[in-house]
């Protein structure tokens, strides 16, 4: 299960991204882990936290033998999925890949929101139209493929509804066995949309926070890939792919603002690091994006640090509509703060009442129905619009990460029949005066 540690290879074949794993050659551009915190370097195995200093472990590679390989070229050439980028990716090139055609997903110009904030230059993205209808299937694809690699036949995961869905499917597909933990209040289009894979579906008396806790727990008692437990570094290298196609679809270049709804904050810090790479390995110009987040009023801890001017983030106990977003103690929270505040970026927050109002205009203006999440995001772009944190003129990216179908509670009593009529013609012209 454990790769040999590269401190005992030949020099030329860790600078190559070749490493053994379980008794067999990784051809890969990894060069291994690193924490976070205090730079210790660790090996390609399934481990995500420092053992020195508990710091969270990240992927490194090698950047020059990437930009010696990769060009516009070559990328455009690959599949019209996320794995179109796969030399960015912490799997071996060889690996068979868990993959349901997931990524590539629309770059809507969006003239109409547009016209109604303002702003001239923006754009969606659309990850609702990924297999399992959120960008969920980009982290999981990436997880379960490195997983699969380090023979792994059980995957698991801690969700507030979308890994689920993706982790119980993409499970299906690569033929593993799947424990899906939930927390109990979970929307119902979220629980249904997991429980037809066929995974062990458990749900958690308890909030997602309550419900990490236990998986971490659990993690350290069996032999399985938690995804966002002992896989995670290599799991949230796959939300990297957003920022590609978002730079592949403005013709090769970042945007000068983007907006990103943030839960864990690692989809955030995630983003930043894909435009940076890109730019590292010369596909694109130096990087000026600023980096905006969204938060729920009932989950904002990091908006509530930013707001303050600290960098220091207080645990809260979520109560909003935006299941999706409601982590109270956010793992990647203070590297979030840090992208925005180093971008130049805001963050914003909303009620549960404007949240619902953003998805409406949303839908009413571009046609994408989004869940809360999105919701989030659009209601925080609004405001970064009318205060000018957002030029007029700035090509601008908001992210909308999952479908609103999985959350049609939010709308019940909000949305319905325009009018209710009779069988006769008469009917209909009396209730729209015509």
């Amino acid at each position: 299960m454990e790769a040999q540690n590269a401190a005992f290879l030949p020099f030329s074949l860790v600078e190559k991204g070749i490493f053994y794993l379980k008794g067999k050659v990784e051809l890969s551009f990894i060069e291994g882990l690193k924490c976070r915190e205090c730079g210790r370097e660790y090996p390609i195995e399934p481990i995500h936290v420092c053992e020195f200093c508990f710091g969270p472990l990240e992927v490194v590679y090698n950047y020059d033998e990437i930009a010696a390989t990769v060009s516009r070229e070559h990328i455009e050439n690959g599949p019209a999925s996320i794995w179109r980028y796969a030399e960015l990716l912490p799997v071996s090139q060889d690996a068979p890949r868990v993959a349901l055609g997931v990524g590539f997903s629309p770059l809507v110009k969006a003239d109409n929101l547009g016209r109604k904030l303002g702003l001239n230059n923006l754009y969606v993205k659309n990850d609702t139209q990924n297999p399992t209808f959120s960008f969920k299937d980009r982290v999981v694809s990436v997880a379960l493929t490195r997983a699969r690699e380090f023979g792994f036949d059980v995957a698991a995961c801690a969700s507030t509804g979308n890994l689920a869905n993706s982790v119980a499917a993409h499970a299906a597909k690569a033929g593993m066995k799947a424990y899906v933990f939930i927390p109990a209040d979970l929307e119902q289009g979220k629980v249904l949309t997991t429980a037809v894979y066929g995974p062990n579906l458990v749900s958690v008396d308890g909030n997602y926070d309550e419900v990490n806790r236990l998986c971490a727990e659990i993690a350290s008692e069996y032999n399985w890939a938690f995804v966002n437990v002992n896989i995670r570094p290599y799991y949230a290298e796959g939300s990297k792919t957003i920022a590609y196609e978002t730079a592949e679809q403005l013709g090769g270049r970042a945007p000068e603002h983007v907006v990103v709804p943030i839960a864990s904050g690692s989809l955030l810090t995630k983003v930043k690091k894909g435009f940076d790479e890109m730019a590292r390995i010369g596909l694109i110009d130096e990087v000026v994006t600023k980096i905006s987040g969204a938060q729920a009023d009932g989950c904002a801890p990091v908006a509530t640090a930013f707001k303050a001017g600290v960098d220091v983030i207080k645990p809260i106990k979520p109560k909003t509509i935006a299941k999706s977003l409601a982590i109270g103690n956010p793992a990647d929270g203070y590297y979030a703060l840090n992208a925005v505040n180093g971008t130049g970026g805001s963050i914003e927050s909303s009620s549960d009442e404007e949240i619902v109002a953003a998805m409406r205009l949303l839908a009413e203006t571009e046609g994408i129905f989004t869940e809360t999440a999105g919701g989030v995001t659009v209601a925080a772009l609004k405001k970064l619009a009318e205060t000018g944190k957002i030029g007029p003129n700035e090509v601008t990216v908001a992210y909308i990460t999952g479908l609103g179908l999985k959350t049609l509670e939010a709308l019940v009593g909000k949305v319905g029949p325009t009018a209710e009529i009779g069988t006769k013609i008469g009917d209909f012209q009396h209730a729209f005066d015509l």
